[in-house]
């Protein structure tokens, strides 16, 4: 059990972290999330390389939107932009920024924004499944993605302002 932990937590904090901005939450998240996986185990059927990273993963994730659900701040309306663009924006660009800044940047989004934009970047779920699992509307989730998208774009410009 020591080795596992040792092995995942990094990995799993930086999962958690995603959702979760306090970093206190975050260790409680992550207290809870081991106490199943260790209590669960045995139900965890190895599917190759990967699925219990996978298994993991979800149990952490799960957890974390058990927690937002409970602050019932996962979905928030901002009028600043637009519900959904005509076409795809173009792509912030991020490439060049240290992974902390753009882990900071996307931990300082409105739960709601960081929420969707995390399950359908990081997880790979479609509006429709995050829809599904935050019990809103599809579009609500496509508008929120989008919304977090513009966000990032407007930290991004002013972090290459600042450090030119």
């Amino acid at each position: 059990m020591r080795d596992f932990y040792s092995s995942t937590v990094s990995y799993l904090t930086g999962v958690c972290s995603r959702y979760i901005p306090d970093n206190d939450v975050v260790k409680d998240i992550l207290q809870e999330a081991y106490i199943k996986i260790f209590k669960s185990i045995d139900k965890f059927q190895y599917r190759g390389a990967g699925s219990l990273k996978a298994w993991v993963t979800r149990i952490v994730v799960n957890d974390c939107l058990k927690s937002l659900k409970k602050k019932k701040n996962v979905q928030l309306i901002d009028n600043k932009y637009p519900d959904i663009p005509d076409e795809e924006d173009t792509d912030p660009g991020m490439g060049d920024l240290p992974m902390n800044v753009i882990l900071d940047m996307i931990r300082s989004l409105p739960d709601g924004y960081r929420t969707v934009f995390n399950l359908f970047v990081f997880e790979n779920k479609s509006h429709k499944e995050i829809a599904s699992l935050l019990g809103i509307k599809e579009n609500s989730s496509a508008s929120q993605y989008f919304r977090a998208r513009m966000m990032l774009v407007e930290k991004i410009e002013k972090y290459r302002k600042e450090h030119r």
